[in-house]
């Protein structure tokens, strides 16, 4: 590339850096300023690479918005700016912002009129056919459209729901124009029999799954994605920071082999992959959007030594961090708690900084899988694969979402 075309690291760190007010102002001019597939893009800037869907054919910018942040029901700034650069699909779901998500996106698409521009994937948490049906009207009324871009089984765990009834449900609605495409996201312990399954299915365009830097030597979920990749289906990333708890910037001490920060390395790690088509990142400030959007423009590669400081940190912090396997643990405790599902929502107080979020999700489980301090952990402790203090953790959860 041309050296007065390319993009200096200085101008990238500078993306983190411009006014907020000047950026959103120039997001809404720029919108006119038109690049072919995505108008939302501003002409004057470095836009985020793109890729092919799998089967879908359609092209999406490899870095994604997602929704689950939430956003200001007026108008989002974050939006605004992931628009100038090109990242024009928004991860949203029913259930996102306590259930705003889809009014807020529906608020930003009316002010800058971007509908045709931008796309969108929601998702139900109702996993039966009538229920999905119902879900997606409420989604199509609170988005304003007429028409959703994906529709996803949200954190699908039971094979079984991809069901001969579902595939006619999911065909009527294509057919019907309100949805184009379909597929379901899956985060917990059967990833890789979930993503192989995808592979089985033709009715299937994408799977949003959990995929990290901690999971790139797991053998049994390579093989899925390969195979899904070879029947077209769209593969993207989620969770891709593989956070961990009682997080203390622990790649602080590799990050002395890399320019990037901890959270643009694996980023990049999986943009590596050419299996997957995308990662959407749950952006909360300006500021992480900027960083994300930095690593993605730079097209140069992670050295070896970077890599290989991403494995060691992986090795070094595994004991934090919780792949949702609880099907391993859970059966070892004589009491109807719901270790994975607790885990996660301490992942949303430590690492997202979501305290009410974590609180309000754990108050929703059934009283009896609330009452964790009489409760015997040591059996699930000592079942864990990766040796994560169960215990210790779940008297955590007990004191911050319970006292």
């Amino acid at each position: 590339m041309e050296k007065d075309k390319k993009l200096s690291r200085r101008e990238m760190l500078s993306l983190s850096s411009a006014g907020a007010a000047t950026l959103v102002g120039a997001a809404l001019v720029g919108k006119a300023e038109a690049k072919p597939g995505n108008k939302a893009g501003d002409a004057a800037l470095p836009q985020v690479p793109r890729r092919v869907l799998g089967k879908t054919g359609q092209t999406i910018p490899i870095l994604l918005f997602g929704g689950a942040v939430g956003l200001d029901p007026r108008f989002d700034p974050k939006l605004a700016e992931a628009m100038r650069f090109g990242v024009n699909y928004i991860d949203a779901a029913d259930c996102y912002g306590g259930g705003t998500c889809e009014t807020s996106v529906a608020s930003f698409l009316k002010r800058t009129k971007m509908r045709d521009d931008v796309w969108i994937t929601s998702k139900s948490d109702r996993h039966d056919p009538s229920g999905f049906k119902r879900t997606l009207a409420t989604s199509l009324r609170k988005l304003r459209t007429n028409r959703i871009d994906m529709y996803y089984l949200h954190a699908l765990q039971d094979a079984d729901r991809l069901s001969k009834d579902m595939e006619r449900t999911v065909a009527q609605l294509k057919k019907e124009g309100k949805i184009r495409f379909f597929g379901f996201s899956c985060h917990h312990g059967n990833v890789a029999e979930l993503v192989q399954r995808a592979s089985e299915l033709p009715w299937i365009d994408s799977v949003m799954f959990r995929y990290n830097f901690r999971k790139y030597g797991d053998k049994e979920l390579n093989k899925a994605m390969d195979a899904a990749h070879k029947s077209g289906v769209g593969l993207i990333a989620m969770k891709t920071q593989g956070s961990e708890y009682s997080f203390r910037d622990a790649w602080r001490k590799f990050q002395k082999n890399s320019k990037w920060t901890k959270h643009q390395a694996v980023l990049k790690a999986v943009w590596d992959d050419k299996r997957i088509t995308a990662a959407v990142s749950a952006m909360d400030t300006l500021g992480k959007l900027r960083q994300n959007i930095a690593a993605a423009v730079d097209k140069s590669k992670l050295s070896a030594a970077e890599y290989q400081s991403l494995e060691r940190y992986a090795a070094d912090t595994r004991a934090m961090a919780c792949d949702g396997c609880d099907h391993i643990c859970n059966p070892k405790v004589d009491a109807p708690v719901q270790i994975g599902d607790t885990m996660r929502y301490l992942m949303y107080h430590d690492v997202y900084g979501e305290p009410d979020k974590a609180k309000t999700l754990f108050r929703s489980l059934p009283q009896v899988a609330q009452n964790l301090s009489s409760v015997d952990f040591r059996a699930a402790e000592a079942a864990c694969p990766h040796g994560i203090k169960i215990a210790e953790n779940m008297a955590r959860a007990a004191k911050l979402f319970i006292a």
